[in-house]
């Protein structure tokens, strides 16, 4: 087992870990002392009331290419993160059932990174941007605790990038390279140097494929940059700078069934005669400061400030003059600052910890729709400016009231503004603009009970919320404008579990609900545009349950999840589709099951055997068809070696070893009936990596 020490981070509130992960690569560790961001409060993951998971990433031994977060969180219990094979959508992440509605990108599950938000105000986000070989940690937040980060945060995913080097006598130097399936290509670097009181690292990495299905390719390119100054022990000051490119990203649209049993490999034709594809370049740059004012008072803040290109081409012309267009042409830029001040003090001789902040968030869209003319734009169908803003207050206290007891209490306050201005209005097209308001508050209460050394038992509740996105709410039935009267999706949820660590052993589990009004869903579809609508009483319930073993010869982790997501209350669509109550919701299987055995029959050389379960998976809210079950096998392996300075790492790693034929994941209540997006088939990937 890794015992590994923490100390209070530089660059946010959160604190960063330096992991010393061994051989285990980018799996769960045990450790004595982490400290966590969940929830808002620098506390071990042991001791805080929630459900958290933490995933160590050591760039040198982690046995996977580093290019999808689907790679490093199957031992996650509670998360689904779904590899496409489409890097023109991005992945299908959710957490307990929130997130699954989405198509494209992700909703419901708030993303940050280094404590910058990946998610926009209105709740709309994206997970390629964050840089995994820059990565050294990625917490994962579920339950009612995660309400504390405010819109769309049915869960929370946090990735932590490598702090700068500093000292003067430790330099630091890695490259990696890999190849595998289907033209799979990767290569990296890092470098990184600095005095006793300023550091700078950089990481660039370069990932292309040919695509395991037809008109599948993508080409990306990352940049990570840090740059960490202490003027004082107690002020640091952290300039962070992103960028993302992705010029070619082909889109091999879903499959029907027929189409998805027949060759899984296959392309939608409407994808070759429309060039289906999407190219993203965002520029984000951002500044974080943490100083202690004295021993019990910190003060921290962000500001950040950045710009996303996007144009992806659709699968159809949009050349009807009521149409957005089949061409959509995006520049957004954004920015946000974030204060929070966080105070320990002593009650009858017992820890109070208080914290509180302000956050304020901007998104300005400039949205262009052209005709799609077989593969280039035509003449323009929309020209708007769109916003999104929110202005956020919170506040936590975590009081130590009694020698086994620890009382958590947290409330934020939000408010959301998405607006539309029209710049072109015709006979055909009248003006679309308008604008909405949202305001929300969200209370959480948690308990813990130190029972032992070993055994920690909490309890949390929470009340949630989740906006509309700018795309849901575009449309509305039988008329131009955005349909402003979509209200918020609101939950209410709660949380037990327990949390045991004896001797190599660890055992976490937890039992959750949350019944959300107001549930958005999809209404209907009309000249390619997709309208929204709410619907009560949606429930999702279910237990969550991971366990580690770990030995200097054999490390073991279980990770099983049971998802009792349903309507309680029907509808009918737009199309005339029934959705009974007792429906469940589209994209959760109900069982989930994720094991490892990792074996060292040597110093420096480890083997590992990767399963997946999952059950079947309904497509769409009338739940007409179903996604089957799999069982799924992995095999890797990784040898260490030294070579005077430089430390080497080749892997191997064989994934879907009996060429299994499945969907990796579904595009739920899709319009063309189109649901399924399959899975690779067997495929191989060989890396070597150097470390100075």
């Amino acid at each position: 087992m890794a015992i590994v020490k923490c100390k209070p981070g530089i660059a946010t509130a959160a604190a960063v870990c330096a992991i010393a992960a061994g051989g285990a690569g980018a799996q769960d560790a045990q450790l004595e002392s982490v400290v966590v961001s969940a929830s808002r409060t620098e506390q071990r993951s042991f001791d805080a009331p929630a459900s958290v998971t933490s995933v160590s990433i050591d760039p040198l031994r982690s046995p996977n290419p580093l290019v999808n977060l689907s790679e490093l969180l199957g031992a996650a219990p509670g998360v689904q993160v779904r590899e496409r094979q489409n890097y023109a959508q991005d992945l299908q992440l959710s957490v307990r059932g929130f997130g699954t509605r989405s198509t494209f990108g992700i909703r419901g599950v708030r993303i940050l990174v280094d404590g910058i938000p990946a998610t926009m105000p209105d709740g709309q986000g994206q997970a390629a941007t964050a840089s995994l070989h820059a990565a050294r940690r990625i917490e994962v937040l579920r339950g009612p605790v995660a309400q504390l980060y405010g819109n769309a945060a049915g869960g929370v995913v946090q990735v932590f990038t490598a702090a700068p080097p500093l000292a003067p006598d430790a330099p630091v130097a890695n490259a990696s390279i890999g190849a595998g399936s289907f033209g799979q290509r990767e290569f990296g670097f890092s470098v990184g140097a600095g005095t006793a009181t300023l550091g700078g690292l950089l990481d660039v990495s370069h990932y292309e494929t040919d695509g395991w299905r037809d008109h599948s390719a993508a080409e990306r390119r990352q940049l990570n940059g840090k740059l960490l100054w202490r003027p004082s022990a107690a002020t640091s000051v952290t300039g962070i700078l992103n960028v993302f490119d992705q010029p070619l990203a082909q889109d091999p649209l879903g499959l029907t069934r027929d189409q998805f049993e027949e060759d899984p490999r296959a392309v939608a034709p409407v994808a070759l005669s429309f060039d289906t594809r999407k190219s993203v370049g965002q520029q984000q740059a951002g500044m974080l400061v943490e100083h202690k004012v004295d021993s019990d008072n910190t003060i921290n803040g962000r500001v950040y400030a950045g710009r996303r290109q996007v144009r992806q081409y659709l699968s159809f012309s949009g050349a009807a003059p009521s149409s957005s267009g089949g061409v959509v042409d995006l520049d957004n830029d954004y920015r946000g600052i974030g204060l929070s001040w966080s105070h320990a003090a002593k009650v009858r001789g017992l820890p109070l910890r208080l914290t509180a902040g302000v956050e304020a968030d901007e998104l300005d869209q400039r949205r262009r729709g052209f005709v799609n003319n077989q593969g280039s734009a035509g003449a323009t169908r929309r020209d708007e400016v769109d916003g999104a803003s929110n202005v956020d207050v919170f506040a936590q206290a975590d009081w130590m009231f009694a020698q086994q007891w620890k009382l958590s209490a947290g409330l934020r306050s939000s408010r959301v503004r998405l607006s539309v201005d029209d710049r072109r209005v015709t006979p055909d097209s009248p003006d679309d603009s308008g604008s909405v308001t949202y305001r929300n508050t969200s209370p959480v209460l948690g308990l813990v009970w130190h029972a032992s050394e070993q055994l920690n038992v909490y309890g949390n509740l929470g009340r949630g919320f989740e906006t509309p996105t700018l795309v849901e709410s575009a449309y509305r039935q039988g008329a131009s404008g955005p349909n402003l009267a979509l209200s918020p999706s609101r939950s209410n949820q709660g949380e037990l579990g327990i949390k045991w660590r004896g001797g190599r052993h660890a055992l976490d589990l937890a039992l959750f609900s949350a019944r959300s009004r107001d549930e958005i869903v999809p209404f209907a579809t009309e000249n390619g545009r997709s309208i929204y609508q709410n619907v009560d009483r949606v429930e999702r319930r279910g237990m969550e349950v991971s366990w580690s073993h770990d030995s200097p010869r054999f490390s073991t982790r279980l990770a099983y999840t049971l998802l009792d997501a349903r309507f309680k209350e029907g509808y009918t669509s737009g199309a005339g589709a029934t959705v009974s109550a007792g429906n469940r919701l589209p994209g959760a299987p109900e069982h989930s099951l994720f094991a490892l055995l990792a074996y060292r029959p040597a110093p420096g050389l480890e083997t590992a055997t990767e399963m997946r379960i999952e059950s079947k998976a309904w497509v769409d809210d009338a739940n007409s068809e179903a996604a089957p079950g799999y069982a799924v096998f992995n095999l890797r392996a990784g040898k260490e070696f030294r070579d005077g300075p430089v430390t080497w790492y080749l892997f191997a790693r064989l994934d879907n070893l009996s060429d299994q034929n499945y969907a990796g994941s579904v595009i739920v209540n899709d319009g063309n009936r189109r649901f399924y997006e399959a899975a690779a088939g067997r495929r191989l990937f060989v890396g070597l990596r150097a470390a100075l």
